[in-house]
């Protein structure tokens, strides 16, 4: 066994540790069969997990048998036998399966809980990845029930992503007795955690406890890896609390009469009735070559402080005054919903070509160049028009369109910050 071992806990071994006070840093371990590099589903959602830990403030530790370390703040400790692919242990499951358990089970059960006691030494809280819910490597769950049945184990929280017991295709696998009943028994004093509600209802009855018992933390997405953002426009999501818009309209011009920029102002406004968590991003600068933008821009910001949406129009140029790179520019089309561009006049129309290869709805003055562009793909009006009936066009598509419907729900409930904001930070004091 490879392994970077903290110093021993001062609650002593062989005891679960005091309640942790809040400022606390706590000593993690993540134990699976394995980890990155290493592709999957779990190790996935583990690499997740530890990074989310770990920027936290805990001191997060890997266990497994096969994978790698994610960096100087997250060690892995190797333990071989805990692989589901180790000769022994494929040894040990097909006597297993055929419904034997033999010495070569109790004596791998045995090793690994000497080294798993010796691995998690000092360690706080244990979370354990399928280990309790598959037959994987039965002689590690096995270890694992020994050792936290003699409170030789930190807090421990299992965390099922698949139950063995529920699945057909394991079903020839499995048998009365021990054991295959580790996996359909609520181990006393762990805390069970499910995926989905599908899995809670699944676990609730297989191990007959109530559902309240079972917490539910979804999967997620990592937006600035999934997206590939650029570090500045991460700051700007975070700094102006963009996930938290729906929808979020882009206005991608420089601060320049022209643009018309008030009309998009009274425009959001009243969209913020329909949809109250409407925002506005106005990417450009002051426009370079005449002095009266500035007091447009003043005129601008009063305007979003009349209207009562000054939490709700975010000007980048009230952020910085440096170039912002066409990179950026561009993840705002990947994170906006729709354009918004209510020029009373226009040479060409770039935005209108951008908008269409982000595959986002184009609301666009009916001005000849743009008309050009959109063809019959854009929604147009007047450049003189009520703001209300461009908010009510909006609305109607917000309101019906099931793609952004689902964008909403993602960015509400499912990227990985918000999830362990949530639930895991909670679960974890």
């Amino acid at each position: 066994m490879k392994s970077l071992i903290p110093s021993p806990s001062p609650e002593g071994e062989g005891s679960h540790p005091l309640p942790l006070g809040e400022g606390r840093v706590r000593e993690i371990v993540i134990l699976h069969y394995s980890v990155p590099p290493i592709v999957g589903g779990v190790e996935s959602v583990i690499a997740h997990h530890a990074r989310l830990m770990s920027a936290g403030g805990h001191s997060v530790r890997l266990i497994a048998a096969r994978g790698d370390s994610l960096g100087e703040k997250i060690p892995l400790t190797i333990l071989p036998l805990a692989d589901s692919r180790h000769a022994r242990v494929a040894e040990m499951k097909s006597q297993l399966d055929r419904g034997e358990v033999t010495a070569d089970f109790e004596s791998l059960r045995d090793e690994l809980a000497e080294q798993l006691q010796t691995a998690l030494s000092g360690v706080d809280i244990l979370i354990a990845h399928n280990i309790c819910s598959l037959n994987k490597n039965l002689a590690l769950t096995a270890a694992l029930y020994q050792l936290h049945t003699a409170r030789k184990l930190p807090r421990l929280i299992l965390w099922h992503h698949d139950l063995a017991w529920t699945t057909p295709r394991y079903q020839n696998e499995l048998h009365e007795g021990y054991p295959w009943d580790l996996l359909k028994t609520a181990w006393t004093d762990a805390t069970q955690v499910t995926i989905s509600e599908m899995r809670q209802d699944e676990l609730s009855d297989l191990m007959k406890i109530d559902k309240s018992q079972i917490h539910v933390i979804p999967n997620g997405v990592d937006l600035g890896k999934f997206l590939k953002l650029e570090e500045q426009t991460l700051s700007y999501i975070k700094k102006l609390d963009l996930l938290q818009a729906s929808p979020l309209i882009l206005l991608p011009v420089r601060i320049t009469s022209r643009k018309n920029i008030e009309l998009a102002l009274r425009a959001l406004a009243a969209l913020r009735i329909d949809l109250p968590s409407a925002q506005m991003i106005v990417t450009g600068p002051l426009g370079p070559h005449n002095p009266a933008n500035l007091q447009y821009f003043e005129k601008l910001r009063a305007l979003r402080e009349e209207l009562g949406i000054k939490n709700s129009v975010h000007f980048l140029a009230e952020l910085t005054n440096e170039y912002i790179s066409d990179e950026v520019i561009s993840d705002f089309y990947k994170l906006a919903d729709a354009l918004l561009f209510p020029s009373f006049e226009e040479g060409f129309g770039i935005p209108i070509l951008e908008a269409g290869f982000a595959g986002i709805p184009v609301f666009c003055s009916d001005i000849l160049p743009l008309k050009k562009l959109g063809g019959e793909f854009a929604g147009y009006f007047s450049p003189d028009e009520n703001p209300d009936a461009v908010a009510k066009m909006m609305a109607d598509y917000f309101n019906k369109n099931k793609v952004f419907g689902l964008r909403k729900s993602v960015r509400e409930h499912f990227t990985w910050e918000r999830i362990y904001a949530e639930k895991i930070a909670a679960l974890l004091k």
